[in-house]
């Protein structure tokens, strides 16, 4: 592996400036964070490309002592957040990013195809895996803790109750959360919430603060209280065994299709759902759009940060952005219809949320980067945790694993342009 014992050698890694459009404002590393990187390995250098688009300000670096250039090519590993654009990709480098190619979506055919193209060595996030399973790193947390306070805001607005800022106008974390004080719900309100991954328990940290209490799913489908609760969900509680059996997970992760979901129940009493799940494929839908027709649906707002579209949350018809998060579903035509009409449910379905607190969601990003990565890269990579999600070599090839993606690479590479 070409970074293998680099900590000898020398290491010089290049903080890339975000390409996509709309901008993204997210760094892999803070000024401080790469400071401390390289007082921890003397052999590392760390080089950050110039930017007008990121929260944290060139000069932000600079006064740390960073270096902040035009020209990163001469690093031996570049590191963004999301994809490169393809004009910006380097031959014979190795690149860790957010790729979004290895589930074949199709908007990325292209750029994978650039990769292999290139002989680039590309490292994605998504894939970087303890040997249990458990992903390394990720934006979870903040897209949580951004998605629930985005459904609060939905609710305000939609009922004229209440107006906050948008997220990305707050300052932090901190002003954001702030900014949820002065909200008041009705005292009968009901908040259910899915997922105990990192996208739910952020969505909870919101719903905390804002000192809600957290009721047993029983008791939120069968009482009253006269206060605002929620209920937070984990996979049994919206899913049941088609033949009436008792629930069991390893049955459920080995074969989904003899199961149903339970959900509706739950839309029956809730005023607000916040969709904070992991949703595989084959899976049982939450609810469908014949669910959401029924004399006993309730909910009013669904603020759905996973944003499968036409998957598992039936309103969810496409994403939504961070300048026009909402927008409404009409249950009866099955069409799309303001985000305030009173016959509609309101849906925010952004599909880039950690964008809207850059500055938090950077340095905790980094944070992981720092601990769980670096060491790997400088170190060395002793459980294959790099590998494992390396899916292309500088031979210009796929990696065995990911050799399912051939077909998708060859019809990207049928779409690039000729040299």
């Amino acid at each position: 592996m070409a970074t293998e014992n680099m900590g000898q050698s020398g290491i010089s890694v290049g903080v890339l400036r975000e390409g996509k459009i709309p901008p993204d404002q997210r760094v892999p590393l803070t000024p401080d964070q790469c400071v401390l990187l390289m007082n921890e390995y003397p052999n590392l250098e760390i080089a950050v490309q110039s930017s007008s688009v990121r929260r944290i300000r060139d000069e932000e670096y600079r006064s740390a002592g960073i270096m902040v250039v035009d020209d990163v090519s001469y690093c031996d590993i570049l590191i963004g957040v999301k994809e490169v654009n393809i004009p910006d990709l380097i031959d014979k480098k190795t690149y860790l990013f957010f790729s979004h190619t290895h589930k074949l979506q199709p908007y990325n055919a292209k750029l994978l195809a650039a990769i292999l193209k290139k002989r680039i060595r590309l490292i994605d996030y998504e894939l970087l895996k303890r040997p249990s399973g458990r992903r390394v790193i990720g934006f979870g947390r903040w897209a949580g803790l951004v998605g629930a306070y985005n459904g609060i805001r939905a609710y305000g607005l939609r009922n004229k109750s209440f107006v906050l800022p948008k997220a990305i106008e707050c300052r932090d974390l901190s002003d954001m959360l702030r900014s949820l004080k002065s909200v008041s719900l009705p005292s009968d309100f009901k908040i259910v919430l899915t997922g105990y991954g990192r996208v739910g328990m952020g969505a909870c940290e919101v719903l905390e603060s804002m000192k809600l209490r957290s009721v047993h799913p029983d008791d939120f489908l069968r009482m009253s209280f006269p206060e605002p609760v929620f209920t937070h969900l984990n996979v049994e509680d919206y899913n049941a065994r088609k033949d009436g059996g008792t629930f069991e997970m390893e049955e459920f992760i080995s074969d989904p299709t003899e199961f149903i979901s339970t959900f509706p129940r739950f839309a029956a009493v809730a005023d607000l759902f916040i969709a904070g799940h992991f949703w595989a494929e084959g899976s049982p839908f939450l609810f469908t759009r014949n669910d959401v027709k029924s004399d006993h649906w309730k909910t009013k707002v669904i603020a759905d940060i996973s944003c499968d579209i036409d998957g598992p949350v039936a309103t969810t018809i496409r994403s939504s952005t961070i300048e026009s998060p909402l927008y409404g579903y009409n249950p009866q035509s099955e069409s799309e219809c303001a985000f305030d009409d009173a016959a509609g449910i309101t849906v925010m379905a952004v599909d880039n949320l950690p964008c809207e607190l850059p500055r938090d969601a950077s340095e905790g990003f980094g944070k992981e980067l720092m601990e769980h990565v670096f060491p790997l890269l400088i170190e060395g990579d002793g459980d294959g945790i790099l590998q494992g999600a390396t899916q292309t070599n500088f031979d210009g090839a796929l990696n065995p694993q990911y050799a399912y993606l051939s077909s998708y690479a060859a019809d990207g590479a049928n779409q690039l342009d000729p040299d």
